[in-house]
């Protein structure tokens, strides 16, 4: 699958502001400052779309980018960013939880994982509760520029005996290399053709 025509649709702050068409959608977790926008930058090779920021803990709505008018990439608020107020962190939780259920729309998540650093404690409680809610998951390393082919296989091989993962649904993406696109576009075909 090829990106041709990304756009931002709208923010959401909570359930009712939602959208709920007949579009597939994708879903884009992980830790703050992970890498979300940039990859959804690099996925649509359009460097504008998402606002990056290198300040973690900015995306703190919902928000939609339709692409090709085939299904919604949907940015999440990041977990785990340590200067939040707890009824900051409360909130996103909260919204969190409310468009993961009962999302019918909702085919895959990408859950990004920086290269270097690999699961949390809060990744594995994300991984534990897709599988929970029977979420198809895509593992996406970001910033594998950041270290050296021989250590980013020895952190893919880690990480999918740690999280009893198969190494296929492991992919490594940058940013700055453009790397690792393709192949996300190739299983997304599986799950929004």
């Amino acid at each position: 699958m090829r990106f041709i025509n990304a756009k931002f649709i709208k923010s959401a702050s909570k359930k009712s502001e939602f959208i709920f068409d007949d579009l597939a959608q994708v879903a884009i977790v992980g830790r703050s400052n992970v890498g979300k926008s940039s990859l959804i930058n690099t996925l649509t090779n359009n460097g504008k779309l998402a606002k990056t920021s290198s300040t973690p803990g900015r995306t703190r709505l919902v928000n939609y980018f339709n692409i090709d008018n085939k299904f919604y990439l949907v940015d999440l608020p990041g977990y785990g960013y340590h200067k939040a107020s707890k009824g900051i962190a409360k909130a996103w939780d909260n919204v969190m939880n409310d468009y993961f259920s009962d999302n019918l729309n909702l085919k895959l998540v990408l859950l990004l994982l920086d290269s270097r650093i690999l699961a949390t404690d809060l990744d594995k409680q994300m991984m534990d509760y897709l599988f929970e809610k029977q979420i198809p998951a895509l593992i996406v390393l970001t910033k594998a520029d950041k270290i050296s082919r021989s250590e980013l296989n020895l952190q893919i091989d880690k990480l999918s005996k740690e999280l009893r993962y198969s190494k296929d649904r492991i992919v490594s993406t940058s940013a700055l290399k453009k790397s690792g696109v393709e192949k996300i576009g190739i299983i997304l075909d599986d799950y929004i053709n």
